[in-house]
């Protein structure tokens, strides 16, 4: 239903004058694994700073540092906990190359292929999202799902690439997005 409402709002750019042709990415299939290691161990290593010492939220507990320490970071939710725990690891000693340098190469490779890509189009178009929009909360009780719904927004932000995404109509009442 995703595609099927994107190649109607592609046709309709067609009607208008616009040129289109199909273009290949090869290296978006590793986009969202390389985005997720660089964007946790990101996420780790600017959070850490997030002590409670100099900056952020500060428990007032009167027990030890460490305690007083695991009370400050429970200001974070889940989500944040889990980048956190999962970028200390990527960057750990031992895995740092590993699972880091191997997605900053998966980086270097969709950054080429959309520099290949823009060789010969202007713009690229793609749906937003693979999938239809999740209910409300729905998409928290599996990470792994909600990771690869940005399936085809992570390539552009890995490439350091503007995007915008307008509405390209509805599939079964939810809005479907076109990402240009």
């Amino acid at each position: 239903r995703v595609v099927e409402t994107v190649e109607a709002a592609i046709d309709d750019l067609e009607a208008r004058g616009a040129e289109t042709t199909e273009i290949s990415l090869p290296s978006v299939e590793h986009a969202v694994q390389a985005y997720y290691v660089i964007a946790m161990a990101e996420a780790s290593s600017n959070l850490a700073r997030f002590d409670g010492v100099r900056y952020g939220h500060r428990s007032e507990s009167d027990g030890n540092w460490n305690e007083s320490f695991a009370e400050t970071r429970e200001a974070f939710g889940p989500e944040v906990k889990r980048r956190i725990l999962l970028g200390t690891y990527a960057l750990s000693a031992g895995y740092h190359d590993k699972y880091y340098e191997k997605a900053q190469d998966a980086r270097a490779w969709v950054r080429q292929d959309f520099e290949d890509a823009f060789e010969d189009v202007d713009v690229i178009a793609s749906p937003t999202m693979p999938v239809l929009p999740f209910e409300l909360g729905e998409s928290l009780e599996d990470p792994l799902r909600m990771y690869l719904a940005d399936a085809n927004t992570t390539p552009v932000n890995l490439a350091n690439l503007p995007a915008v995404s307008v509405p390209a109509g509805e599939a079964d009442g939810l809005p479907v997005g076109l990402q240009l």
